[in-house]
């Protein structure tokens, strides 16, 4: 009998780490949290405040991400894209980053609460919960609206930011919630599209491969509609000026475009090809954040 090797796993670096994290989605996530803390404070809301709700969100949100990845490694390691996760290749122990997600958890809190207030370091514990518990481990393998109403964790950063300058939540807080809220769905099912077979393959049920592709493009619509109406709200209630409107015209009008590309295709019988839902998928990220951006500018120089 042949002696067997056992396989070697490279010992983990702060690379792997990092990568539980999922910074490339923590970027938009920050941008949101700083956009709403400068729309708060119409302007520069101030060095301890502004390094503080960045380094504690992006230790709230990791950890969100880390908990994720302990979490889904069972379908990740089914899936192209996930497949190279440091908890699948064990990398990372599962153990190391159950410890490594509550260390980001509590740091999260005592950084958030000891620079601005204890209300935006609840939210931030919030959104970490409603991720975790909510979306990850009850709606995401049990229902394809999964994301809709998971999309309530991702809209609760501009809620941490808001409430970090002003120690409280006004209407206009609420308003970009639910911004981000109803701008998700296009967002992500725009993904959900070009990865439709690897979710129905690992028993997720995303939209596109439960109700198919024309009634997941269909709700796109709606949600986009949706959305674009949202961005009309705060200037009609005077929260914003000329500039926004313009600015949020232009943003929208392309969103739109993009949309309708889609449900062109679908109402034709025609499969959506990934470029154009890759195109959408690209463009929603800069929507959102150019959307934050000009709000967080018109207020600190109007």
């Amino acid at each position: 009998m042949v002696p067997t090797t056992p396989r070697l796993v490279p010992r983990a670096t702060w690379r792997d780490y990092l990568t539980l994290t999922k910074p490339k989605v923590i970027s938009l996530l920050l941008l949101t949290t700083i956009g709403a803390m400068f729309i708060a404070a119409r302007g520069f809301p101030g060095w301890t405040a502004l390094l503080g709700v960045f380094v504690g969100g992006y230790m709230s949100a990791g950890a969100a991400g880390v908990f994720n990845m302990v979490y889904d490694r069972d379908i990740d390691v089914r899936m192209k894209r996930t497949a190279s996760r440091p908890t699948v290749t064990s990398v990372v122990s599962s153990r190391d980053a159950l410890l490594f997600g509550v260390f980001l958890t509590v740091g999260s809190f005592a950084v958030i609460a000891l620079s601005t207030n204890v209300l935006a370091a609840l939210l931030s514990w919030a959104g970490i919960a409603f991720y975790v518990i909510i979306y990850t481990m009850w709606l995401k393998r049990s229902t394809w609206q999964n994301i809709v109403i998971g999309g309530a964790a991702g809209a609760v950063p501009p809620l941490v930011g808001w409430a970090a300058v002003t120690g409280n939540l006004s209407l206009l807080a609420w308003f970009l919630f639910a911004l981000v809220f109803f701008w998700t769905p296009v967002h992500f099912w725009a993904l959900a599209l070009m990865i439709k077979d690897d979710y129905a393959a690992v028993g997720v049920p995303m939209a596109p491969s439960v109700i198919g592709e024309r009634a997941t493009v269909l709700q796109m619509v709606m949600y986009a509609l949706l959305t674009v109406v949202l961005t009309v709200i705060p200037f009609a209630l005077h929260e914003f000026g000329v500039a926004y409107f313009v600015a949020a015209l232009v943003l929208n009008i392309m969103l739109l475009a993009r949309v309708a590309k889609l449900f062109v295709k679908v109402q034709r019988g025609d499969a959506v090809d990934r470029p154009a839902a890759l195109s959408l998928y690209k463009y929603s990220m800069s929507y959102l954040a150019l959307l934050f951006l000009t709000m967080a500018l018109e207020r600190a120089l109007i």
